[in-house]
């Protein structure tokens, strides 16, 4: 299903609405966009963005620097303090709560935490958006355990979060945030609990989701992750504010999914 929502004529469609423009189109604009919590100092601050729909992008940047606040931003889980936020070429700015869960149906998100549930095997985890979606058990099994074999987990899949190592947590994250083929996937620090043959695995599988057309954003720290993503973005944040010398996030090239240049900041 994908969402739609049409209030007080603030929906916007980025580009023409032409066929086969789409992958052409911004899938997240930032416009002069600042988040705070409470009454403190800002934690972003004018952040004037555009992220081309198939892009593959690493966010960057010093500890503090506000990258999981920015993620949060992304997938819906926080609204700016001020500035305008369009995701999907729609203006979500100020859509009413109830109408956010249609878009966040998709994303995905990989988080730092893995927040899988723990009452739910791996196996349950990972179907979790699939089921929420209406897909049926039969369509369900055979897609789950294929990916649950892809992170290296196919003798885990009964087994309850409490059980497993914070590698094999972060497995199960990521085999969940990937197994509906979200349009955007948002993660943070995918990698950080993994072993490096592992790393390359799981950089592999965001790689050939990329060339199927889903935007990836990735925060890390990981050198060796950005260098061996030939074609993909950098994005860097310092003090809440983006470092983006060459103005390539502010007008994305328009090319086909999975040829985004490299922009070094």
């Amino acid at each position: 299903m994908r969402g739609h929502w049409q209030g007080g004529g603030a929906c916007a469609t980025v580009g023409p609405a032409r066929e086969g423009d789409e992958a052409l189109s911004p899938i997240v604009e930032f416009d002069s966009v600042g988040l705070r919590y409470g009454t403190g100092a800002e934690v972003l601050r004018d952040l004037d963005f555009r992220l081309g729909r198939g892009g593959f992008y690493f966010l960057t940047g010093p500890s503090g620097a506000g990258k999981t606040s920015l993620l949060k931003l992304l997938y819906l889980a926080q609204r700016a303090t001020r500035g305008r936020i369009r995701l999907f070429g729609e203006e979500l700015t100020e859509a009413p709560r109830e109408a956010l869960p249609l878009f966040r149906r998709r994303i995905g998100v990989v988080f730092q935490d893995f927040r899988l549930i723990r009452h739910l095997s791996a196996f349950d985890n990972v179907a979790l958006p699939l089921r929420i979606s209406g897909h049926s058990e039969a369509d369900i099994e055979g897609p789950v355990r294929e990916m649950l074999d892809w992170v290296g987990l196919a003798d885990r899949a009964t087994a309850r979060p409490a059980t497993l190592s914070g590698g094999e947590q972060q497995r199960v994250a990521i085999a969940r945030a990937v197994i509906s083929r979200p349009e955007l996937l948002v993660a943070d620090e995918p990698t950080g609990n993994v072993d490096a043959e592992m790393a390359r695995r799981l950089l592999h599988l965001f790689t050939s989701l990329n060339r199927l057309g889903t935007t990836v954003v990735v925060a890390t720290h990981d050198l060796g992750l950005i260098a061996a993503t030939p074609g993909a973005q950098m994005v860097r944040l310092e003090h809440g504010a983006m470092v983006d010398p060459t103005g390539s996030l502010k007008n994305p090239p328009n090319s086909a999914p999975g040829s985004t240049p490299m922009s070094r900041s």
